[in-house]
């Protein structure tokens, strides 16, 4: 592999899931891929209640490094990974797009939030393994 796959986490309003994949992949496979998210919509700041968990969970304030962007601002991407808007997401050319299904927690209980971190972790680091497999 000569250099790090660039991968897309694509919601719609690049708010909470999507932020959260960025998030967890830096922090957990950044020795792999590169991470990025965006949306078809900006919202003025992150989910809070996102915020607030990732930094008890794993020490990340996404807010010091990430904010809410358009899909028109990602560089070239190799990886499209959307996060289940259940809307038709913008055409990305990329190698490999894959969609992980995933609800949208906000407004919900912490638990919504938990269950949703907890399975973009797994899925992140499903992708690592694909990434060192495939590429």
């Amino acid at each position: 592999m000569n250099k790090k796959p660039r991968v897309a986490f694509i919601c719609v309003h690049n708010s909470c899931r999507s932020q959260i994949a960025e998030a967890l992949g830096k922090h957990l496979a950044a020795d792999v891929f590169e991470s990025c998210s965006a949306g078809t919509q900006t919202v003025p700041q992150i989910n809070q209640e996102a915020v607030r968990l990732m930094k008890q969970l794993y020490g990340i304030d996404m807010e010091a490094t990430q904010r809410s962007k358009l899909v028109s601002e990602l560089p070239p991407v190799d990886i499209v990974v959307t996060m289940g808007c259940n809307v038709h997401c913008p055409h990305l050319p990329c190698t490999y797009r894959n969609d992980w299904g995933l609800e949208d927690p906000t407004g919900k209980e912490d638990a919504a939030y938990l269950e949703t971190i907890t399975a973009i972790e797994q899925n992140i680091m499903a992708l690592r393994q694909f990434i060192l497999d495939h590429f």
